[in-house]
């Protein structure tokens, strides 16, 4: 298996392919936390992640978007108190690409680095 989160995102047009199945498969276990959802008919990740101190919180959405900065993809946040909620999927497609499973990766590293 491959280290998802030192790959780099893919630039992705609304004709490129989503992840199949077998995709998903090999894909989804390197991101355990993350919960497979459908959300208006759209496949995504989703993970929460959950802090004891409100700015660690925002300080950790804040890098998230750091991450979505750099790779040109962009996530949805929900910050809250004592938690953050981030879903990928890719908008162009309507669905999960390799890159979502890219960005979960280096968001669980994220997590791993500045802790809660």
């Amino acid at each position: 298996m491959t280290d998802l989160a030192r790959e780099r995102c893919v630039a992705c047009r609304g004709d490129s392919p989503r992840v199949t199945d077998a995709e998903v498969a090999l894909l989804h276990p390197q991101i355990p936390a993350w919960d497979l959802i459908q959300r208006g008919g759209v496949d995504r990740l989703r993970r929460g992640f959950r802090f004891r101190v409100y700015r660690r919180a925002v300080g950790f959405a804040v890098a998230v978007a750091d991450l979505a900065e750099e790779e040109g993809h962009h996530p949805r946040l929900t910050v809250e108190w004592g938690r953050v909620t981030v879903d990928w999927w890719t908008h162009a497609i309507r669905g999960l690409h390799r890159n979502d499973f890219i960005m979960a990766a280096k968001t669980d590293r994220a997590f791993e680095e500045g802790g809660s």
